[in-house]
């Protein structure tokens, strides 16, 4: 079957169903094939990759690239294209709850000091079977080689099938791309505030209010000065491929 994927501006989208991502996930890890990721992608990340090559080949050479997002839904309709949105926080639940009964074994890389911790214990509540057989939280600085290495060892000695990631945008895909291959887990994936909602650290916005795409307004409120530059990258992003989108699709009118 081939993989539902589109394109705005060169940055790849899957356009599937979330049960495709899952059952690809699990043939990767049945068969122990190491170094397969996942971007969680919205517009922030986008307008960063058009202005940084080595983001835009980490989204580029991601195994899935999905919608995070109503933005991106947005951008993608100036493209005429139908995107589904497939989160960070929604795809850790569920691989939490799909990986259940086939023992997948969790690590979580990141948060701040006791939210990896406090997240494995809220999710285990969820999920009784969930295999969480690691956490780690960095220190707030660049590692040395040394400490960089016995991390890698650390977590490879876990033998786990899916690291998450939780540094932050930009900086938690960095940290990915390095560890390819290195660390020895058939998947990772960068997925940013996931740690900080299901750990209860941050309030998620209400399901209703996710459903209505308006996630960006609760998170907007609750983390303004965080927030404020980061969705005016997200708004700057969403005009250039409306205008992109636009002009491509008149071009193709006119011929």
């Amino acid at each position: 079957m081939k993989m539902a994927v589109e394109q705005i501006m060169d940055i790849p989208i899957y356009t599937g169903q979330p049960a495709y991502v899952l059952d690809e996930m699990d043939k990767g890890i049945s068969a122990r094939k190491v170094g397969g990721y996942i971007s969680i992608t919205n517009t922030e990340s986008m307008y960063h990759a058009l202005r940084r090559p080595e983001h835009m080949k980490f989204i580029q050479g991601a195994d899935f690239s999905l919608c995070d997002g109503v933005g991106v839904i947005v951008a993608g309709y100036f493209w005429g294209l139908k995107i589904n949105r497939y989160n960070g926080p929604i795809l850790q639940l569920d691989c939490s709850e799909f990986g259940e009964s086939r023992g997948w074994r969790h690590f979580f890389y990141g948060g701040k000091e006791g939210v990896a911790d406090l997240m494995a214990e809220k999710l285990k509540e969820q999920f009784p079977q969930l295999q969480v057989v690691g956490t780690y939280c960095p220190p707030f600085r660049d590692l040395t080689t040394e400490e960089d290495e016995e991390v890698v060892r650390m977590i490879n000695e876990t033998q786990p099938d899916i690291v998450w990631v939780g540094l932050g945008l930009v900086k938690q895909e960095a940290w990915i791309a390095k560890h390819l291959n290195r660390v020895k887990a058939p998947w990772m994936v960068g997925v940013g505030a996931s740690f900080d909602y299901h750990s209860g650290a941050i309030p998620w916005a209400p399901e209703w209010i996710r459903a209505l795409g308006l996630e960006w307004v609760f998170r907007l409120i609750i983390q303004p000065k965080l927030r404020a530059k980061r969705y005016w990258w997200s708004f700057v992003f969403v005009a250039e491929a409306a205008l992109a989108g636009l002009m491509q699709r008149f071009r193709s009118i006119k011929i």
